[in-house]
């Protein structure tokens, strides 16, 4: 897991291949006024989904894994709280391969705010509980093919 303000996120384009266009992409794109959707860079490799997220609360933000993508999520319109726990922790459960998803029960082991200029990129290794916020928020998630 990284976090880290955006104006740092060229420091990660080695972490995988496809890093430098997801790079390019948040850096020269005025984020705020994209429209809810997806926005595919690379089929099947570089997917930008801008979403509109409902309040939530801690418990019912649910952990979750991805096998074949790497998350890079960008709060846009405010704070926004993520839970974390090592996937290596976390207990045995179905994973569905057509939507690259594995839910988990129980809160995550750890919580921290991430601020509108800031990102958290989370690997297959990061259970995480994205979206908590008392009034919802505006966010960038690029999906990268590991």
């Amino acid at each position: 897991m990284v976090i880290d303000s955006l104006e740092n996120l060229s420091a990660y384009a080695s972490l995988n291949p496809l890093f430098p266009r997801a790079i390019e992409f948040l850096q020269n794109t005025d984020l705020d006024t994209l429209p809810a959707g997806k926005i595919v860079l690379e089929e099947g490799k570089l997917i930008v989904n801008v979403n509109q997220t409902s309040p939530k609360a801690k418990e019912e933000a649910k952990l979750e894994t991805h096998v074949d993508f790497i998350d890079i999520q960008v709060p846009l319109s405010g704070d926004e709280t993520m839970g974390y726990t090592p996937t290596s922790q976390l207990p045995e459960t179905s994973y569905d391969a057509a939507n690259d998803i594995a839910f988990y029960p129980g809160l995550a082991a750890e919580y921290f705010t991430v601020k509108k200029g800031m990102f958290a990129v989370f690997l297959p290794s990061d259970g995480h509980a994205p979206g908590i916020t008392p009034t919802g928020v505006k966010k960038i998630i690029v999906k990268v093919r590991v």
